[in-house]
């Protein structure tokens, strides 16, 4: 059976691009289809891997001005001959869905969820004062939702996932939870690292520094509360939020896996402010026995268990947070870190291994 990856573009590492990885793993001889690719990103992620790229790899700098060429890639997409492949897996965060095949070749989608700046978070943006991109995201959502009826088979990320393809696709999916790449067990040769880390006693957020991550919200509420939290990831909104944070809140920046784990390891909860469509970050932070405080919506709601593995709080606001993390280390001695890390074992990379080699066998 021939078999090809498609994923939408590969220029930084997010939880999509770490599924793809794990695919690439699973189907090691499957070429990867994208709109482009970052070098850098291949070199670091990806060397193994065949790499077959549209028209925007030509394109100067396209890793910085793709956002402005949107209006291209649908067409590019439906470009990409797939003829010679017998089942077809798109990663698909936005455009990946809307392959045009060959009526013999299996679609098989791996959603992470309906492009949400079109549909469940449309009303976010239809207040912008440029009509042309009112009318561009009009089209847009017409062209998703048409594409959608070209996939065989959805598989949702979460069953969050899962409702929003009904609602907006109208179409049924199946769950295959996304795996955890980092763990205790990941951790076993990294002893020698860890000799020289000896940063203690912080709460850890692990995030890209976007608007929509909520992590001003956490910074309000550890600014009032001096406990030291500690973020990693970087992003747009890195310096702005800089500003407003007090002393006891470091800015680690991106972080390998390797130093990712340590960070993991000594932290004392894992924060999550963000609602997210799955959320793999706090099922790592779990696999290594710390306890979630996480937002009562989306994807945390079938991770976190609440009074177990960790703890809600119901409103991105910081009074909410705060009190949050009242009950988090109120309830410390009822968490047990052998509980918390058997719940992770249902996302391990075996048990996704296993799932998608099953829905294979099924086309």
């Amino acid at each position: 059976m021939k078999i090809a990856l498609v994923h939408d573009w590969l220029n930084t590492l997010g939880g999509a691009e770490r599924v793809l990885i794990e695919l690439h793993k699973i189907f090691p001889e499957a070429p990867i289809y994208t709109l482009f690719v970052n070098k850098k990103f291949s070199k670091n992620f990806l060397l193994d891997a065949e790499i077959r790229v549209s028209a925007l790899q030509k394109i100067p700098l396209i890793a910085k001005i793709y956002k402005y060429l949107f209006f291209l890639m649908p067409s590019l997409v439906e470009s990409f001959d797939l003829s010679e492949f017998d089942v077809v897996i798109s990663s698909s965060v936005i455009f990946s869905k809307g392959l045009v095949l060959k009526p013999k070749t299996k679609h098989i989608c791996y959603c992470y969820s309906p492009t949400r700046f079109l549909w469940d978070n449309h009303a976010e943006y239809i207040g912008t004062d440029n009509p042309l991109v009112n009318l561009a995201r009009h089209f847009l959502r017409i062209w998703d939702r048409g594409a959608s009826d070209r996939v065989d088979e959805f598989v949702a990320i979460s069953k969050t996932v899962q409702d929003r393809i009904k609602k907006y696709y109208h179409r049924d999916a199946i769950v295959i939870t996304p795996p955890i790449m980092l763990s205790e067990e990941s951790s076993i040769n990294n002893q020698s690292s860890s000799k020289n880390f000896t940063i203690n006693n912080y709460y850890l957020i692990v995030s890209r520094l976007y608007r929509h991550k909520n992590i001003n919200v956490a910074i309000d509420a550890f600014n009032k509360l001096g406990y030291n939290l500690v973020i990693v990831g970087t992003g747009p909104l890195k310096k702005e939020l800089e500003k407003i944070a007090k002393k006891n809140i470091k800015f680690a920046g991106f972080k390998n896996d390797e130093t990712l784990i340590n960070y993991y390891k000594r932290c004392r909860a894992f924060i999550m402010p963000q609602e997210e469509d799955f959320g793999l970050t706090p099922i790592e932070a779990m696999s290594f026995g710390k306890p979630v405080l996480a937002l009562r919506r989306g994807g945390a709601l079938e991770t976190v268990i609440e009074g177990i593995t960790g703890e809600f709080f119901d409103d991105p606001i910081p009074e909410a947070l705060a009190d949050g993390i009242r009950r988090l280390n109120n309830n410390r001695a009822s968490y047990n870190a052998e509980i918390i890390k058997q719940h992770t074992l249902k996302f391990s990379r075996e048990k996704f291994k296993e799932q998608i080699l099953a829905l294979i066998a099924n086309c």
